[in-house]
């Protein structure tokens, strides 16, 4: 999906309550899982034993961590949004809400949808944007993730 740009701060707020953007399919893979494993410490056998997880795990299968699929809402955003003009730099503010409502199986692939849930003026310099992320799953019934994430952006 092309990458959607705001002109403008203002023209970001007149997308409130819109979904402004739909990223592309991404692939879950092993290796991405490995290497979050590896970064975390969390060897947990769900994520990174392939062939105990085909034997013992109700999903037959290695699944992603909750925080690797959470984590990859900043890669979405860079592909998915940008704003021309008038922003020095943005920052990860935080969230409010996440919750993980069905597995991410290796393999699979993911994208994430944004809506602009609102704008609001901060520190005199800035505007708080506050997103409702949805990461799904192609085919899945349910969402993998769905957060209200929190995001500065300074002039």
């Amino acid at each position: 999906m092309p990458k959607h740009l705001f002109e403008s701060i203002d023209d970001l707020k007149q997308a409130i309550g819109q979904e402004v953007a739909v990223t592309d399919w991404l692939t879950m893979t092993q290796d991405r899982v490995q290497q979050f494993a590896d970064a975390t410490g969390d060897h947990n056998w769900i994520h990174v034993d392939v062939e105990r997880s085909r034997r013992e795990s109700p999903f037959k299968e290695t699944i992603a961590h909750g925080f690797l699929t959470l984590s990859l809402l900043a890669y979405f955003m860079g592909e998915a949004i940008g704003i021309k003009s008038g922003v020095r730099m943005g920052l990860n503010y935080g969230l409010n809400k996440v919750r993980w409502v069905s597995p991410v199986r290796v393999g699979s692939k993911i994208r994430a949808r944004f809506t602009l849930g609102s704008v609001r003026e901060v520190d005199g310099n800035g505007v708080e944007a506050l997103y409702n992320a949805t990461v799904e799953s192609e085919g899945g019934a349910k969402p993998a993730c769905v957060a209200e994430w929190l995001v500065r952006l300074y002039r």
